[in-house]
Order: structure tokens, then C-alpha cells, then sequence
């Protein structure tokens, strides 16, 4: 496998990434509507359509102000910050700031509603979706893992054994997937708790994951976005440390 993946097209060539980069968008939000429509959604249109607005300013801000703030090295040696903070995107920032961009919309319009769930399985298609395209990078974005002698360790287009953390996190994505299905088949869960929990579990993966990427260490060991995974879950701490606050009601009444 040669790394960067090219999609010939004509006489020209395009990365396969600005493919899935889209494509994960376009479907993440179409399997939004058909959810919507399948299931149900306790929030009016005129909301939910505020709620979306608010998500996807909140993710683009907060997805180009980690990301810029990943290397301070190369930020205070950019020419331009502005443009540094535009090419520069991480999906924790983009998580973090679309939840942060929801909650300011739904405090503006009045929404007392979580609004999460069904944002939740449609979030992780895209992010699979886009990884597939990170991966096909290789070395050539800043999605790659430390070197490493494990068997499943890969090139992926600098001649070194690289831990391929793109399809770790596939493969995290896709048991998680299945594992919220099964919790939300099984147990009584509160409006809202569903993405909870996808937060929760995402950002702790990260926060693990990022000590195989090489990265810019910021302080005690940690980067930019393990910090920002950190601060994260602090703002979900209550749920961490109290699971049944996820409960629509006390399990004791389930099986009584």
C-alpha cells in the first residue's frame, strides 16, 4: 500500500482523505435525518434546526482552536495565525466545541431538552468514515502512531513499523457502536445519556491513545488535546463516578 491513497480522476489525482473527509459529513448527517425520522425527536424543528446551527459553529471553532494550539511551537513561528488556526483541526476540539455550541444555542432559544442522542450514532459513522481517509495519509498528516516493533505494527510511507492508530480508533469506533447499542437495548437510560457516554468513552480513548502518537508535549507529559480530553471528562465527572445518574429510573424497579 502506497501512502498518500490518490483516487485517479482524469488526467489528475485527488486524496482519498478530501474524499471521506466529506463523504463522513454528508453521511453522518443523512443517518441523522433517518434516525430522526425513524425514532422520533422530542425537540420541534425550529429548535433542533438552532441546536445544528450552534453544533456546527461550536465544532469548526473549537476543532481549529485545539488544533491550532496542538504545536505552540509552530503557532508562535506561523506567519500567519490566522491561516495556522484555519488548516489545523482535531475532532476532540471539534466535539467539545460543538457540545459547547449546542448548550450556549439551547440556553439563547429556551431548549431544556438533551438534545444528544441522536447525534450520537451519526457522529461515530463520520468519524469512521473519516479516519479511513486519515489513514490513507500515512505519515503525511499528523494522524499517525509512534514507531514500534509489535506484528501489526505498519509503513505507512516513511520505511518505519508504525503503530497504524487510525485503525485502532476504527476498531475502538465500531465496539463502541455495538456496545451502546447493547446498553440502550438493555437498560432504562435517561434523554441525553446515550451521547454522554459516547463522550465519555471517546475522550478517555483519546486521552489514551495520544501517548502512542508523537505529539508536542505541553505540560506534565501531556498534549494539547489530551488536556483538552482531561477537561472534557472533569465536565462529565459526576456521571463517571455515578453511573445511575444515567438511569431513567433506579434499576432496583427493573428487576424488583
Amino acid at each position: 500500500m502506497h501512502f498518500p491513497v490518490q483516487i485517479p480522476v482524469g488526467s489528475n489525482a485527488i486524496y482519498l482523505h478530501t474524499i471521506t473527509e466529506s463523504l463522513g459529513m454528508f453521511a453522518g448527517f443523512r443517518y441523522f435525518l433517518y434516525l430522526r425520522k425513524k425514532e422520533g425527536d422530542k425537540i420541534e424543528s425550529p429548535n433542533r434546526i438552532w441546536i445544528i446551527i450552534g453544533a456546527i459553529f461550536g465544532a469548526v471553532i473549537g476543532s481549529r482552536f485545539i488544533g491550532g494550539l496542538e504545536n505552540v511551537h509552530d503557532l508562535l513561528n506561523a506567519g500567519n495565525t490566522w491561516l495556522y488556526f484555519y488548516t489545523n483541526k482535531t475532532i476532540v476540539g471539534g466535539l467539545l466545541g460543538g457540545l459547547f455550541g449546542v448548550e450556549l444555542m439551547k440556553k439563547i432559544i429556551g431548549e431544556p431538552t438533551s438534545s444528544g442522542d441522536l447525534f450520537t450514532y451519526p457522529l461515530i459513522l463520520a468519524i469512521i468514515i473519516g479516519r479511513i481517509g486519515c489513514f490513507s495519509m500515512g505519515v503525511y498528516e499528523e494522524t499517525y502512531g509512534l514507531p514500534t516493533h509489535v506484528f501489526w505494527a505498519m509503513n505507512l510511507g516513511d520505511g518505519l513499523l508504525r503503530h497504524p492508530v487510525s485503525l485502532y480508533e476504527i476498531v475502538f469506533l465500531l465496539l463502541l457502536w455495538l456496545a451502546l447499542i447493547k446498553i440502550n437495548n438493555t437498560y432504562p437510560l435517561q434523554n441525553g445519556a446515550l451521547f454522554k457516554l459516547f463522550m465519555m468513552a471517546y475522550l478517555l480513548f483519546r486521552l489514551m491513545l495520544d501517548f502512542i502518537k508523537p505529539h508536542y508535549t505541553l505540560i506534565f507529559g501531556l498534549s494539547t488535546i489530551q488536556l483538552t480530553c482531561i477537561a472534557g471528562l472533569i465536565y462529565y465527572y459526576r456521571y463517571m463516578l455515578h453511573p445511575k445518574k444515567l438511569m431513567a429510573y433506579p434499576l432496583i424497579k427493573i428487576y424488583a
